[in-house]
């Protein structure tokens, strides 16, 4: 394959047509003095019957965090078919930032050497992530299918604006938006944005022949209302039930009328044409997740001697974090229970679309297997979220955490906040089945992989909950 088309910024960037269905393909692309690249492969969509499928779902790789040993683990697999790839593939942090002091012991600091915020800086971060030799060699193993989170342009990002923007010193937030967008189209394995769609609409599907749709869904740029954060005195009644209030609110949205209509649509049309299974590709933990109390669960000593350890400012943290548990707020208010108001909405869409869909998370560096029910009670759908290939965990600073946060939640079967990998989900005719792989660290190069845990649901039930396996 030669690299007859090139991005703005010099990347070679090639859609190739008249491929069959089906098909593997080995690829590597010429450059004009004649240099080869190493040897890629992937395998295009199948049509017609399809009996089994074999998908790897990644996410957040902060680049100083860590060794991408799952990567390196994933291209050495001898089946895969695709890998779905849900946020969260740069950082936009310098060596001082979010994990700059791992990246400042491992050799990895981030390029450039301080906050992205210009286009040459975002195409510059893209970059060094290219260069990892185990993120090349996922690339090799087989296609990937990409959304972005809120990293890609800055953390906890939503319609007008970011937590990590300050517009007084960073300029408006349109332009950052604007650019981060472009370095993403430039350097990731994704079409260029449609002329009569806005950038920020990215949702798309893919069809495994007879056998499953996947629908990639965006939940940031393009329609999300702000994130809360409570901000009450603590201990005070009134001001939790308002702020409960605000968070139930009807207007509070994240997906947004236009991708839940074409969201509804989609899986209709799937169900309507007998696909065993419909997938979402969706950023954020759906399920209702209380926040545990750790001083019950731990007793008051254990509770205590953990505070004692803890640095500035987790020793604070940590107890002001428990205290609104305590009083009804969630664990992650940047996740769906900040939305449930539109998780509802989309709830009635499964219904409508005659569907329990898989819906597949990322952004939470943890490991789920979640089933879904609605404000009635009944089951709407599982969940299979992916840990981090590199991000730090609750589970560093609070190690087990993911036990109490699965013993504390109905919705929870499985929670693992401390251990690194991905997922590998493997679709049959009959059954699904969920293995969180994990690796001994990311700390090293030198490490092992285990099945963490495995989980499966069957077709013909309609995706019932989750069981576990082994």
């Amino acid at each position: 394959m030669h690299a007859s088309g090139f991005s703005p910024n010099g990347r070679p960037r090639r859609e190739v047509e008249g491929l069959k269905p089906g098909r593997e393909y080995w690829y590597r692309f010429k450059g004009s003095d004649g240099t080869l690249s190493g040897e890629g492969r992937f395998r295009t969509l199948p049509v017609g019957r399809v009996d089994d499928l074999v998908l790897a779902v990644v996410s957040c790789q902060l680049y100083p965090g860590g060794f991408y040993n799952a990567y390196a683990d994933m291209a050495k697999r001898e089946r895969l078919d695709a890998v779905i790839h849900l946020g969260d593939y740069i950082y936009e942090y310098g060596p001082e930032g979010y994990g700059g002091d791992i990246g400042k012991r491992l050799g990895r600091l981030p390029e450039p050497g301080h906050e992205i915020l210009s286009l040459d800086d975002y195409r510059r971060r893209h970059a060094q992530v290219k260069a990892d030799p185990d993120m090349q060699a996922a690339h090799a193993r087989a296609a990937f299918i990409c959304v972005w989170d809120d990293h890609e342009v800055t953390n906890d990002d939503w319609v007008g604006g970011a937590q990590n923007h300050q517009e007084d010193t960073e300029g408006a937030w349109s332009a950052r938006k604007a650019v981060a967008m472009q370095a993403y189209f430039e350097w990731m394995p994704i079409r260029d944005p449609s002329a009569v769609r806005a950038k920020e609409a990215i949702f798309r599907s893919f069809e495994f022949g007879d056998l499953a749709t996947l629908a990639m869904t965006e939940t940031r740029l393009l329609a999300r209302s702000k994130q809360l954060s409570f901000a009450g005195e603590p201990g005070n009644a009134d001001d939790y039930a308002a702020f409960l209030a605000q968070r139930a609110r009807e207007d509070r949205e994240l997906l947004g009328t236009e991708q839940r209509d074409w969201l509804t649509g989609v899986l209709r049309e799937s169900v309507d044409a007998g696909k065993p299974w419909q997938l979402i590709g969706n950023q954020v933990v759906m399920a209702k997740v209380a926040g545990p109390d750790l001083e019950k669960a731990l007793g008051t000593d254990r509770y205590a001697a953990l505070l004692a350890k803890l640095p500035a400012p987790y020793d604070r943290g940590v107890p002001a974090a428990v205290e609104r548990y305590r009083n009804g707020v969630p664990f992650n208010l940047d996740s769906w229970d900040g939305y449930p108001a539109a998780r509802e909405r989309l709830y009635s869409a499964f219904r409508e679309a005659g569907t329990r869909p898989i819906v597949l998370a990322g952004d939470s560096h943890a490991s789920w297997a979640n089933n879904l029910y609605d404000d009635t009670g009944n089951l709407v759908a599982v969940e299979s979220g992916c840990t981090a290939i590199s991000s730090p965990s609750y589970g560093a600073l609070l190690p087990g955490i993911g036990t109490l946060i699965a013993q504390a939640n109905d919705e929870v079967a499985y929670c693992n906040q401390d251990l690194k990998g991905y997922t590998l989900l493997t679709l049959g005719r009959d059954r699904a089945r969920a293995d969180y792989i994990t690796v001994s660290t990311v700390l090293s190069r030198d490490f092992a992989t285990k099945v963490d845990a495995s989980f499966v649901t069957g077709a013909k039930t309609r995706f019932g909950p989750w069981t576990k396996e082994g």
